[in-house]
């Protein structure tokens, strides 16, 4: 199965009871479960509670404890409103009868009005003239091994210095391009819950930038905290999107991050934020 197909599996949870779900993770050698597969999950949850014509419009979300990559997660979801225009829903991800995670999330029927976003950012270059994954860890293969060669559901391409080819270099903003690597089904609620998924994958990163830091520098300890997503217009997760980030505050051993989605015509599709844990050994 090919690796985009597996995502979307991944996010086809399992219903066993009116508002209770059932979701795995992937077979990997993680330590815990990535942030952005929690994420996903309970936003399908969350989504398939609504009555269809409900778009999600926002979700707010703290990872409470390390999921268990071995162990099923539960997905509990509470029906707390049911409007005329929204739709307001909380679910709280279980392992081991504690909760590891929790989200609130708001749907909204499709309503005209006014119209105004930040514009997208000048003469970014174009996603194919970047290199992918394995072009940019060519480098690593001796240490990495075949994890270079291991297909991944998610294209990211970075337009500014690589993280592990940062060099010391110090910066306050980063961009980024990604897409799902093939094509998607027409649903929108699957392209949200994907660009969910993605959304966790360089955002907090960016709290390390004023200081030239890695992820991967001896001593960083980093985790997911919290984070929360305001979806603005129509996307597609399968065509690329430019991923904006910033780093806002780094203070207290927290790191506090912002990114804009817009897509390839510019259109400000997504604004995320995430506050996680920054702790540097010196």
């Amino acid at each position: 199965m090919i690796p985009l197909d597996q995502l979307v599996t991944l996010l086809d949870l399992e219903q066993i009871e009116v508002n209770l779900f059932r979701g795995v993770s992937p077979d990997e050698s993680r330590i815990r479960v990535f942030g952005g597969q929690v994420a996903g999950q309970a936003l399908v949850a969350a989504t398939r509670t609504v009555e269809p014509g409900r778009a999600v419009h926002s979700l707010h979300a703290y990872f409470l404890r390390p999921g268990d990559p071995t162990r099923p997660i539960l997905y509990d979801v509470d029906r707390i409103r049911d409007g005329k225009s929204f739709s307001t829903r909380r679910v709280v991800a279980i392992q081991n009868g504690r909760a590891i995670f929790n989200l609130q999330a708001s749907f909204h029927i499709p309503e005209s009005g006014l119209n105004h976003q930040l514009q997208a950012p000048l003469d970014v270059p174009p996603p194919e003239s970047l290199p992918d994954f394995k072009e940019r860890m060519a480098p690593l293969r001796e240490q990495l091994g075949s994890i270079i060669d291991r297909p991944r559901p998610i294209d990211l391409r970075y337009v500014t210095v690589d993280p592990l080819a940062r060099g010391g270099v110090s910066a306050e903003r980063q961009q980024v391009w990604m897409r799902a690597d093939g094509t998607l089904p027409d649903d929108p609620t699957l392209h949200a819950c994907v660009v969910t998924y993605a959304s966790d994958m360089t955002l907090l990163d960016t709290a390390l930038l004023p200081f030239g830091l890695a992820w991967d520098t001896p001593g960083v300890q980093m985790a997911s905290l919290d984070h929360a997503m305001w979806f603005h217009r129509p996307f597609r997760a399968d065509e690329w999107l430019l991923y904006v980030q910033s780093a806002v505050s780094t203070h207290g051993s927290r790191g506090l991050a912002e990114g804009k989605i817009y897509t390839a015509d510019g259109q400000l599709a997504v604004t995320v934020t995430q506050e996680g844990l920054v702790r540097v050994d010196r």
